[in-house]
């Protein structure tokens, strides 16, 4: 990844500021997009001890005018785009019979229509360098999960698109790889939306337990190198996944049973 051209939504805490120093470390140049300028700014001042180039972006990728000036002011300053991760997202936790309506628009216009605006605007110079597109799912892309009906659309509609792209570029050398990290300790909790729109505020989950942000930035780096189309990162989620297949409705009772017993469980 030394000299390629990277870039990062939802680069100002998380997952994806673990990405960017990441993928920094390793010496790629970067492009980080974020709505708050002032974390983004932050950001690239404490990857400058890297010595690659970075340019910060203030992007809203649910707006399709403010991607496609990001992928516009990454190909101004680089010329072209090796990598494009979507990693902006946004969750929520209500039961859906209460939740304001909104709250599922707002989460499908970052996490699913966000990557869309993107991958839209970038695929010209991707096709073009054979790089790779990554799409940063979640284990409720895979199998949905009661109090999330949003969020576990929004990853379910991400890898529809994701796989369909996979197969229509199949001769065309592009990478696309859908990165499904199990909980992780970010503030994706904190922000979560309740059934009025609203933060809630604070996780209602162990954030200690957790695997860490900059370990599954480890293991997505390590994908894109490898060029891997899945990458399921815990054993809980491994598991999930497979169960799922052969025992969808024994694994409905275990996820609702595991869900239920979160703190002030919306059901």
């Amino acid at each position: 990844m030394k000299g390629k051209i990277v870039v990062i939504t939802g680069a100002s805490s998380g997952i994806g500021k673990a990405l960017a120093e990441k993928f920094a470390a390793e010496g790629s140049n970067l492009v980080i997009a974020a709505r708050q300028a002032d974390k983004l700014n932050e950001l690239k001042s404490s990857l400058e001890k890297f010595k690659v180039k970075v340019h910060s972006v203030v992007c809203d990728v649910s707006k399709e005018e403010q991607c496609k000036h990001l992928m516009s002011e990454a190909v101004q300053q680089f010329s072209t785009i090796d990598v494009l991760i979507n990693n902006a997202g946004i969750s929520m936790r209500a039961v859906f019979n209460d939740l304001d309506l909104d709250v599922i628009r707002k989460v499908m216009d970052v996490n699913f229509w966000g990557a869309i605006y993107c991958t839209k605007f970038a695929m010209p110079y991707l096709l073009k360098s054979k790089g790779s597109v990554v799409g940063i799912s979640s284990i409720a892309g895979k199998k949905g999960l009661p109090g999330r009906t949003g969020y576990s659309s929004s990853k379910f509609a991400l890898e529809g698109f994701l796989e369909t792209l996979r197969t229509e570029n199949l001769k065309k050398g592009l990478h696309v790889l859908v990165a499904c990290p199990g909980f992780t300790s970010s503030n994706i909790r904190q922000t979560a939306l309740g059934s009025d729109g609203k933060a809630q505020g604070e996780s209602p989950r162990d954030e200690s337990s957790m695997m860490s942000s900059e370990e599954v930035a480890a293991r997505i780096y390590k994908a894109v190198v490898q060029r891997k189309r899945d990458l399921v990162m815990t054993t809980n989620g491994k598991l999930t996944v497979w169960l799922n297949k052969f025992f969808p409705g024994m694994m409905d009772g275990v996820v609702f049973k595991h869900m239920s017993k979160e703190p002030d469980s919306p059901f």
